[in-house]
């Protein structure tokens, strides 16, 4: 139950009000921790909602580097994490995984450990499994206009050119449609 003055005011809102400021270390740790619990963030997201926030870089820097002591922030794990999640889940190619990584400030060696754990034969399996369940949906069309649709389709997902077009060759050739005709880049 609330208490509340003469005047009708809420005295815990007046005690809130009346809390010493916060110093910038614990403003830091209070965002940093916010951020963190409701997903794992690489150190340069939180950095850069810390400089949103208008911490100063010096106190940011001290605040990140103790969460990656104790192991509230690590960018190989986020960067694994990533990778078999956006690959199982939205059947992303090592390109496209590679690129999303980046922009979330992975270091280049952490994302090249991460794709390591993604080889071609599975990344493969991956684009046949998109491929199939795309197919269904292209019964009807133009061939051609099949072949670009599915193609299309891999290219937005990060897979290689060549990969996608033989993929969906395969896979044209399995339900009986003719392919010899068809270029090998559309």
């Amino acid at each position: 139950m609330r208490e509340y003055d003469g005047d009708g005011a809420d005295r815990s809102s007046r005690a809130e009000r009346e809390l010493p400021p916060q110093s910038p270390e614990e403003q830091a740790r209070a965002i940093c921790l916010r951020l963190l619990t409701g997903s794992p963030r690489t150190r340069r997201q939180l950095a850069d909602a810390l400089h949103k926030r208008g911490i100063p870089d010096e106190v940011s820097e001290e605040v990140l580097s103790r969460f990656e002591e104790v192991g509230l922030i690590d960018d190989a794990a986020f960067a694994g994490a990533w990778v078999e999640s956006r690959h199982r889940g939205r059947g992303l190619a090592r390109r496209a995984l590679a690129r999303e990584l980046r922009t979330k400030g992975v270091d280049g060696s952490l994302v090249a450990e991460a794709l390591e754990l993604l080889d071609s034969d599975q990344e493969e399996e991956t684009a046949r499994e998109l491929v199939a369940r795309k197919l269904r949906g292209t019964r009807g069309l133009d061939r051609d206009k099949r072949v670009r649709r599915l193609a299309g389709m891999l290219a937005r997902k990060g897979y290689p050119e060549g990969m996608a077009l033989r993929v969906v060759r395969r896979a044209l050739e399995e339900e009986g449609e003719e392919t010899e005709d068809l270029p090998y880049d559309l």
